[in-house]
């Protein structure tokens, strides 16, 4: 057993070629709040989470961040820079104390020209991220901020164990993090949430908050995406 047999993207390879690779890399831990890598680092290491959990965030030039995403334990990241040598392209920060295998760049690379499985794994993962970066630059470009929330909150949630057709987020959000999701103020999220609380979307339980109908939200992203 490795460290590297519970991330799927090392799946297609055999048990002997997982322990060899595994042996190639370093293990890494950091605590809460630790910074991994920031915008621009020159480093091109690639990461993979044995366990964890990391957020992913945009700094533009003038300070404002943007929350890209979140990696629990199977994540990876750090492999745009590992594939074009480029400075980081964005910030990642430990939520919880995580345990991480680090890669080198030239490791990475030779992985990828010696296993093509491995390798359109890989391309499936970038695919997959394309497009959910895709749906969310549509977001930003035709809805405005109150149907940008309501797809960031179905986003977030899960079925409700028990109820049928409610939606859960567990535990629930803070509004600041909502903001940098959407690019909005914590001021603006709170407000909006308020709302949807008083038309009974949205109910505030201890340690979740609950989307009580979420057709009903969907409906009204069809309707600011169609207006």
């Amino acid at each position: 057993m490795t460290d590297l047999d519970a991330i799927p993207v090392f799946e297609t390879l055999d048990a002997d070629t997982r322990v060899h690779i595994s042996r190639r890399c370093r293990r890494m831990s950091v605590d809460a709040n630790q910074m991994i890598i920031d915008f621009e680092d020159p480093s091109t290491d690639v990461y993979f989470m044995v366990s964890g959990r990391v957020r992913i965030l945009y700094r533009s030039p003038v300070g404002k961040e943007v929350i890209l995403g979140e990696l629990g334990a199977g994540g990876c990241f750090g492999e745009l820079a590992a594939i074009d040598g480029q400075p980081r392209a964005a910030n990642v920060t430990a939520l919880h104390r995580s345990e991480l295998m680090v890669m080198s760049a030239p490791i990475f690379s030779e992985l990828l020209d010696s296993y093509p499985v491995f390798a359109l794994h890989f391309l499936a993962l970038l695919a997959e991220r394309i497009r959910s970066l895709n749906t969310r630059l549509a977001e930003y470009s035709f809805l405005q901020v109150r149907p940008r929330l309501f797809c960031e909150l179905l986003r977030l949630s899960r079925q409700r164990t028990g109820s049928s057709g409610e939606r859960i987020i567990t535990p629930p959000p803070l509004q600041n993090d909502l903001a940098a999701r959407i690019g909005s103020r914590r001021e603006v999220v709170s407000r909006e949430l308020s709302a949807l609380v008083r038309d009974g979307l949205v109910a505030k339980t201890r340690g979740a908050l609950v989307l009580t109908d979420p057709a009903e939200l969907n409906r009204r992203i069809s309707v600011a995406m169609n207006a």
